[in-house]
C-alpha cells in the first residue's frame, strides 16, 4: 500500500507540473492506468493518519515505525566523536591547576563527569584583591597552557 501511495504522489506531482494545477482523481487514474475507485481509495487512505505499526513490505515483517529516525539518539559516528572530544578535553584540563581548570570550565560551560558544572553564576574564583585581574587576564594563562598541551599532543 505504501508503494501505491508513493506512486500516486509522484504521479500527482508530475501532473501538477504538466497541467499547472492540481490534477483530478480521474486524471491521476488515467496516468497511472489504475481504476478510478482504487485511486479514490488510495487518496482517502493517504489523508488518514497511518499507524506506526502498519506492516511494510511484501512479507509484512517490518513496520512503518522501524523506518522513522529518532533524532534524539546520536548516530554511532557522532557518539564516537563526542566521546573522543570529551576524552581529549579531560586530558587537556588535567594539565591545568585546579583554579585554571575551574576558569576554563566556567568560561566554556564544560560540565564535570556528573553532567553538572557544580558552579553557580557569580561564584568567585578566589581571586585576591592583590591579583586585580581582568576576566580576560584570568582566562589567558589557562588558555595558553591548554593550547600548548594540544600542540604537544599533536607533535607526538
Amino acid at each position: 500500500m505504501i508503494e501505491t501511495i508513493n506512486k500516486l504522489i509522484r504521479t500527482s506531482r508530475y501532473l501538477v507540473q504538466e497541467l499547472g494545477r492540481e490534477p483530478t482523481p480521474e486524471e491521476i487514474a488515467n496516468k497511472m492506468e489504475y481504476p478510478l475507485e482504487k485511486v479514490r481509495k488510495v487518496l482517502k487512505i493517504a489523508k488518514e493518519p497511518i499507524s506506526l505499526e502498519t506492516p511494510i513490505g511484501e512479507e509484512e515483517d517490518s513496520h512503518l515505525g522501524d523506518f522513522i529516525e529518532d533524532k534524539k539518539i546520536m548516530s554511532p559516528s557522532e557518539a564516537t566523536i563526542s566521546m573522543d572530544l570529551a576524552d581529549q578535553t579531560r586530558k587537556i584540563l588535567a594539565t591545568l591547576t585546579p583554579r585554571e581548570e575551574k576558569v576554563l570550565r566556567m568560561r566554556f560551560g564544560i560540565s564535570d563527569r556528573m553532567g553538572v558544572l557544580g558552579l553557580e553564576e557569580g561564584v568567585p574564583l578566589e581571586v585576591s584583591a592583590t591579583d586585580a585581574e581582568e576576566p580576560e587576564d584570568v582566562e589567558e594563562e589557562p588558555l595558553k597552557k591548554a593550547k600548548n598541551s594540544v600542540r604537544k599532543r599533536a607533535a607526538k
